[in-house]
């Protein structure tokens, strides 16, 4: 069955004039003149045949049949911009948390959140970091960054990147060494440890062949960032996870001064809550985070 509405736009003009209770005061929210705002009530009433205002000289009220009709269309109103907005885009900023290792937020993902910012400006990134990063398989608008194996239960699991060793340093700190005189030059050295990845050590020596030095020496710190800028002072000689030292290793700040590199069974690895459809935001940052994890690997593989 056809319903019969009255014009929207004359309604509208209606609710705002029976608030401001003046024809100048609708005008100047509507943004239109006082003679259109007559006009419109003008054709509500017609259209309803009965007044809806007493208009005098110098002010106005509602006529009993306009106190009526008020509060009803206020309340429609109401109601229709909570709908439209519940469904619009329009002006939505959108939120995503991002959870992921202390340091990989800190020297890989934040110095890159301006390129996703600048690209997607309404989505919103809250970012938390802790050495074991996690989230509730059914939360929405949650994403994780972590290490493992890729067996993660209860998550759809992306793979961005191997988990790759080097002992990495202040360049004035390996100028005179020599790739065959490794166990000489790290015994003269402080090797620098992260808590956070206390056996990098042991495993990097044992991969290389080298005997003779103590894994378990040097100074210890919470995380790797620490350990990184501990080497970057000259202090000694970090185990480095090449996905975070290497815009160290570009800019020159730090170097590494042996070839061998010890890949780990073990990645990087982004979690989506499973059998959960991704929501726009989260399906953003996934296809940027694949793109920028790409270009880096790229580069990696060339240097």
């Amino acid at each position: 069955m056809l319903r019969r509405r009255p014009p929207l736009n004359p309604l509208r003009t209606f609710e705002v004039a029976a608030r401001h209770m003046s024809f100048t005061g609708a005008a100047e929210e509507l943004g239109v003149s006082q003679v259109a705002v007559s006009r419109q009530i003008r054709a509500l009433e017609e259209y309803l045949e009965v007044s809806l205002f007493e208009r005098s000289h110098r002010s106005i009220g509602l006529t009993e049949n306009g106190e009526r009709l008020f509060p009803t269309v206020n309340r429609a109103l109401d109601d229709l911009d909570r709908a439209v907005a519940a469904v619009s885009m329009r002006g939505r900023r959108d939120v995503l948390y991002v959870h992921t290792h202390t340091t990989f937020g800190q020297r890989w993902l934040i110095p890159r959140l301006q390129h996703f910012h600048d690209k997607f400006g309404n989505i919103e990134i809250r970012l938390s970091a802790s050495v074991h990063p996690t989230i509730d398989p059914k939360a929405n608008q949650a994403v994780v960054i972590r290490t493992g194996t890729g067996n993660f239960d209860g998550f759809d699991v992306e793979y961005l990147a191997p988990l790759e060793l080097l002992p990495v340093c202040a360049k004035q700190i390996s100028r005179s060494w020599k790739a065959k005189d490794a166990p000489a030059n790290l015994a003269k050295r402080t090797l620098l440890h992260s808590f956070a990845r206390p056996r990098d050590w042991e495993m990097w020596l044992a991969s290389a062949g080298i005997t003779g030095i103590d894994p378990t020496r040097g100074l210890k710190f919470e995380n790797s960032v620490l350990a990184y800028e501990a080497a970057l002072q000259g202090i000694g000689v970090a185990m480095g996870v090449r996905v975070l030292v290497s815009e160290y290793l570009r800019l020159g700040s730090l170097v590494a001064p042996f070839e061998h590199v010890l890949t780990l069974d073990l990645g990087y690895y982004l979690l989506m809550p499973k059998n959960r459809r991704a929501s726009p935001a989260m399906r953003a940052f996934r296809n940027w985070l694949m793109e920028e994890i790409g270009s880096h690997r790229s580069s990696a593989a060339l240097g």
